[in-house]
């Protein structure tokens, strides 16, 4: 089983990480261990779902490779997450799903899923 995803951001944006990973797609920061924390970065966990944001000297944004999140209404998720100023687009058709993608405040890109029915 996956214990967690992890995704790259650039140093000192961890309110900025918060804002949209728990503000935006509800998914609660909790602490890191003491003798990771030195490290930045931040951690979030709703039920099963583990994201973990490391900082990477050489940041770049991961474009294409991403997480897919199930979420229960990806159109409003979407709507707050445009409002909020992050891109949003469309995601190629799939059966059975709605999908959109979003971009975090680094850009990388995160796929959100609704089963349709």
């Amino acid at each position: 089983r996956l214990d967690h995803v992890q995704l790259a951001m650039p140093a000192g944006r961890e309110d900025d990480a918060t804002a949209f990973y728990e503000g935006l797609l509800g998914i609660t920061r909790i602490a890191k261990p003491a003798h990771l924390a030195v490290r930045g970065g931040c951690w979030f966990e709703s039920g099963d779902l583990k994201v973990h944001l490391g900082v990477d000297a050489d940041f770049r944004p991961a474009t294409k490779a991403h997480p897919a999140f199930i979420v229960d209404d990806v159109r409003a998720l979407a709507g707050a997450i445009a409002a909020a100023g992050h891109e949003v687009a469309d995601g190629e058709p799939l059966d059975g799903y709605d999908r959109v993608d979003v971009r975090d405040p680094f850009g990388n890109r995160i796929e959100l899923m609704q089963p349709l029915g």
